[in-house]
């Protein structure tokens, strides 16, 4: 009986899904922030961080904050909107500064001294502001004040941090639809991928170069 107990609970073991990579996650959260400014090619880009609370959205849905962590946060910038509108602007430079080096990596050049410094003040930011706490038999590093407005700053600085001393930043590419410009991991073994999404951009643009060519 206690055999086919353990057999039972190895057949769980092996039907649950296999947990990310934290590199993967990281690469994903980063380039997800990046894309929250789409179309760039264009010259009219959409900008999803229109406010303070569009930054929290954002984070919640990328599970850097709780739904709880982010409500604190959004009444915390209605009591502080001056505070929270220089945090917006601060979070959106280093979002095109974090584009400028996916654009320098993509093109095998180094990336400028302003964008290194910018990014690099996040990340020293981030670390300056957490501690380590035990977490499922492990560590690990946390913001040290959760309700400060900085802290979904804080949160994508350490993603950062771990995605650009990882593989997978050389793995970065630019979607090659005219009209996109959102960035991705180029995971597959002949590093062909073109499309943020083939299901998306790729078919779209399937579609207009027939157009062009009827």
């Amino acid at each position: 009986m206690a055999k086919s107990g353990r057999s039972a609970s190895a057949a769980l073991r092996r039907d649950k899904p296999a947990a990310l990579p934290a590199e993967s996650v990281d690469a994903e959260r980063v380039l997800a922030f990046v894309n929250t400014l789409s179309g760039r090619p264009t010259g009219t880009p959409s900008e999803r961080l229109i406010s303070y609370d569009a930054l929290v959205d954002w984070a919640r849905e990328q599970h850097l904050v709780s739904a709880a962590s982010g409500e604190r946060l959004s009444a915390a910038a209605r009591r502080h909107p001056q505070q929270a509108a220089s945090v917006l602007a601060r979070a959106r430079e280093f979002r095109e500064a974090l584009n400028a080096l996916a654009l320098a990596i993509e093109h095998d050049r180094q990336p400028a001294p302003a964008v290194l410094a910018t990014i690099g003040d996040c990340l020293a930011a981030a670390y300056a502001h957490g501690r380590l706490v035990p977490h499922e038999g492990g560590l690990q590093w946390i913001a040290s004040a959760e309700d400060d407005l900085d802290r979904i700053l804080w949160e994508i600085g350490r993603a950062t941090g771990r995605l650009v001393l990882s593989p997978r930043l050389g793995r970065i590419r630019s979607c090659a639809a005219s009209d996109c410009g959102w960035w991705f991991v180029d995971d597959t073994r002949n590093h062909s991928r073109r499309w943020c999404d083939m299901k998306i951009c790729g078919n779209r643009e399937k579609v207009r170069r027939f157009r062009q060519r009827t």
